[in-house]
């Protein structure tokens, strides 16, 4: 997978940054230095391209997942990440998921579905229409779910769901609401706390 390594402090966690539908590896860059310089960065580039537009996964039309296509994505980035923690010399269990949109809809795939364990995430303006099909406990986990009140994109409704998803795992939620499908001041201080408390 296309992607940029950036170490950093020793013994310091890792973001894994996910960039949205339209980006790339280059996009929240400047996001992860305003959460914490120290930290390392493996930023990636989705596989799937949309009319010309990089994503992480496949689908049929806005919220409408190509549920298969999502399954195989997941697989592949948790393995990805896996191999890229023995190439660069990090802990994923200290590597904290930080996603933008369609960033962070793949970030709750591999949480909810792959065994890969994560001390944090940091989900800006999440999406997830899907149930969980099996029981996880995330309670050892800190989740920053940063949503917009009047999102184009992801509902109020929506927006509940991914709230509730994380409540069934007891993951420790932290809520941010912002006032659109956007990345804030609001929510970087926010990603800071979570990061400092996990």
């Amino acid at each position: 997978m296309e992607h940029i390594f950036k170490q950093g402090k020793p013994e310091a966690p890792t973001f894994i940054l996910l960039h949205g539908t339209g980006g790339d590896e280059n996009d929240l860059m400047p996001l992860a230095a305003a959460l914490n310089a120290d930290y390392s960065v493996l930023s990636i580039r989705g596989e799937v391209s949309e009319n010309g537009m990089n994503r992480f996964f496949k689908r049929h039309g806005e919220g409408q997942y190509d549920v298969e296509d999502l399954k195989y994505r997941t697989t592949r980035l948790a393995a990805f990440i896996k191999e890229a923690a023995e190439k660069y010399g990090f802990d994923v269990e200290q590597s904290i998921p930080v996603g933008f949109s369609n960033g962070s809809n793949i970030a709750i795939s591999m949480i909810l579905n792959e065994s890969i364990t994560f001390k944090a995430a940091l989900l800006y303006a999440p999406l997830y229409p899907l149930n969980i099909t099996e029981d996880k406990d995330l309670s050892h986990m800190n989740v920053l779910l940063s949503m917009g009140e009047r999102d184009p994109i992801v509902t109020m409704d929506a927006s509940k769901h991914v709230i509730e998803l994380f409540k069934q795992t007891g993951a420790n939620i932290t809520e941010v609401w912002v006032n659109s499908h956007e990345l804030t001041q609001a929510g970087v201080i926010a990603g800071q706390k979570v990061i400092m408390n996990s």
